[in-house]
């Protein structure tokens, strides 16, 4: 059984920068993910990273402005967000594959975080 704990939500000001972090324990060394979720909306796939590290995949939206990355030896999985926008804001979600292959579809991920709020103030 694996449990994930995000950290690092808060209020930003547009332009500002935030680092989420994804705390896991359990057998971790798989796939991980960040997917986000606004207020009327789907929940939307953000960032994924495979089992080393070494294969990422961003949305359009944030390519170039957030950065995935993991720690295995602290079994961790960050997404640093920079330049946020008004847009950004939702609520962040962790997941964990079964897989070591990242995948930006949902339904590839077995495991999920309670969830961290992210605001971007305009």
């Amino acid at each position: 059984q694996v449990q994930l704990v995000e950290s690092g939500g808060g209020l930003v000001q547009a332009g500002g920068s935030l680092r989420l972090s994804c705390a896991a324990s359990g057998r971790t060394n798989n796939a991980m993910g960040w997917f986000r979720q606004a207020p009327g909306n789907d929940r939307e796939f953000v960032a994924t990273i495979n089992w080393n590290g070494g294969v990422t995949k961003y949305a359009n939206s944030v390519k170039g402005r957030f950065t995935i990355s993991r720690d295995n030896a602290k079994a961790t999985v960050y997404l640093q967000m920079n330049s946020v926008e008004p847009e950004d804001s939702a609520v962040y979600y962790c997941a964990g594959s079964r897989s070591i292959y990242s995948s930006t579809d949902p339904t590839a991920y077995f495991y999920w975080g309670q969830g961290t709020q992210v605001t971007v103030s305009s």
